[in-house]
């Protein structure tokens, strides 16, 4: 079996001139072929092993997503070290656990993480430092032998339900085995351009000899990008294709031209609900829009393309059915097994179709366990000769085999009037055109659906969704001037800061 670093080296003799990557930087767009990415990919390995950095060395990486990022990413793959990633918005007390749960055995990072570095005793106790490798071509340098399948890639640190950090470790198989079910699921193409602000995507791409352009702002809050830099960035550099949060489409939705010359957008990483497909789909006629869902452990598990749903369809989704995820992709296997969220799986029994349940997944692209075993024990199930990822979503299967999603098992409301969902009253809001967010809570026994109104968003628009949607789903409806959300996507509602939110709130009144 190959491996990245291989598949790289061979697209860089089939395609030497083709643009790897295109970032944007002060106005100037700035590429990198697929040989002088190989180079420089080379060069910085080679500077790594003078350094002592091996094969297995875990190397904590705090670099923005840009040229040099893919530079120092191909680097350690080149010699076979482990690229670590966590989310320094976390927290310092967050950075300081990952570090104690994997120590690293360097640093590569942007100027200010360097600087704090002495204040932060998680990376302080970090032997080596490099700053971000120049994106030139380097001279030759002999290296060792790369990796093997097994070797890990890829770590990526999250919090748990606990709050303590768990790591995803992705092997080069698994990247490989990655890379295949994306490249099928949304129809990578050589030669074709991209502008994504998915990571994963990125190296999918590079994979597939397909062109990335890293958008021309600050992705770590797609949610807030800057549309009128962007719309130019588009018009000048004219990708064919999109990838990425539904944040992100719904801010550059703003710029309608710029959305007008793509042939297809692919969006996910949380709930894309039928409002943004439709306006998406008013804005390309002649595109192609497809909502993707998948996880940090199960990228990809379902696909639906919009002209896949019928009227019947977006009518169910706006009654509160649930969101219509697609059919399974062939590279995933997927159960819906009786809801038993925060307790162990004792039935593995595939409930009937129409029925809700947790969504499980197994296959060669989905994660089979995390560092150290933390985290395992709530998300892993062993059965049918295979280990099992529990999404922690609530969904079902159509008479179709389609999947539908329900939201976060978590999310659930349970009171003496049965069992509701979050999407069952989130998709309803969220088809009137003046709310921008919706989440259905319960707070102290009683049914909450706070919303957040667009700019436009008035008196007159509560009455009109007190009115029309069915009051026995809920017992209030809160308008809310600010729902949170995740900082990864800004799309996905955080309900446990929600809830701490409305409890503040509560002992105010």
């Amino acid at each position: 079996m190959t491996t990245i670093p291989a598949i790289l080296h061979e697209n860089a003799a089939l395609w030497p001139d083709r643009p790897a990557l295109i970032a944007t930087r002060g106005g100037r767009d700035i590429s990198l072929s697929f040989a002088v990415l190989e180079s420089a990919a080379a060069g910085f390995a080679a500077r790594l092993v003078m350094k002592g950095i091996r094969r297995g060395d875990p190397v904590l990486v705090f670099v923005p997503m840009s040229l040099e990022l893919y530079v120092a990413l191909l680097g350690l793959f080149r010699i076979g070290a482990t690229a670590v990633f966590l989310d320094p918005s976390s927290g310092l007390s967050h950075i300081n656990a990952c570090c104690q749960e994997l120590a690293p055995a360097a640093l590569i990072s942007v100027w200010p993480l360097r600087w704090s570095r002495p204040f932060v005793s998680g990376l302080r106790k970090i032997p080596r430092v490099f700053a971000p490798p120049p994106a030139v071509v380097a001279p030759t340098a002999t290296l060792p032998d790369g990796p093997v399948p097994d070797d890990p890639a890829l770590i990526t640190f999250t919090s748990g339900s606990t709050g303590e950090p768990k790591a995803a470790v992705r092997s080069h198989r698994f990247l490989i085995a990655q890379h295949r079910a994306l490249e099928c699921s949304i129809q990578l193409r050589p030669g074709e351009r991209d502008l994504t602000t998915l990571p994963a995507f990125v190296l999918a791409n590079l994979a597939s000899g397909v062109t990335s352009i890293l958008p021309d702002a600050k992705i770590s809050r797609p949610g807030s990008v800057d549309t009128g830099r962007l719309a130019r960035q588009i018009a000048r550099l004219q990708p064919s294709r999109s990838g990425g949060s539904p944040a992100f489409y719904q801010k550059l939705a703003e710029e309608p031209a710029a959305l007008s010359g793509f042939r297809r957008i692919y969006t996910g990483g949380a709930p894309v609900f039928p409002s943004l497909l439709q306006k998406l789909r008013e804005l390309m006629p002649d595109g192609e829009v497809v909502a993707v869902y998948g996880s940090t452990e199960a990228e990809p598990i379902a696909h639906i393309a919009c002209r896949e749903i019928s009227p019947t369809d977006w009518t169910a989704m706006q009654e509160g059915r649930g969101l219509l995820a697609g059919m399974p992709i062939e590279e995933v296997r997927l159960r819906i097994v009786p809801d038993q969220w925060g307790k162990p799986v004792q039935n593995v029994t595939q409930v009937a179709v129409n029925q809700a349940g947790e969504i499980l997944v197994t296959g060669e692209h989905v994660l089979k366990g995390y560092l150290h075993g933390r985290g395992d024990g709530e998300t892993k199930v062993a059965f049918d000769g295979d280990v099992w990822h529990r999404t922690g979503d609530a969904g079902y299967q159509d008479d179709l085999g389609r999947l539908w999603l329900l939201g976060r098992c978590s999310a659930r409301v349970c009171d003496k009037r049965g069992t509701l969902y979050p999407f069952a009253v989130e998709c309803v809001a969220m088809s009137f055109p003046f709310v921008r967010r919706a989440a259905f809570v319960a707070i102290e026994g009683r049914r909450l659906l706070c919303v957040e109104g667009h700019k436009e968003f008035s008196r007159e628009n509560l009455a009109t969704l007190q009115g029309q949607m069915d009051g026995r789903l809920f017992d209030e409806l809160r308008p809310l001037r600010r729902i949170p959300v995740d900082l990864r996507h800004n799309a996905k509602i955080n309900y446990p800061k929600l809830l701490a939110m409305l409890g503040e709130a509560q002992k105010k009144l």
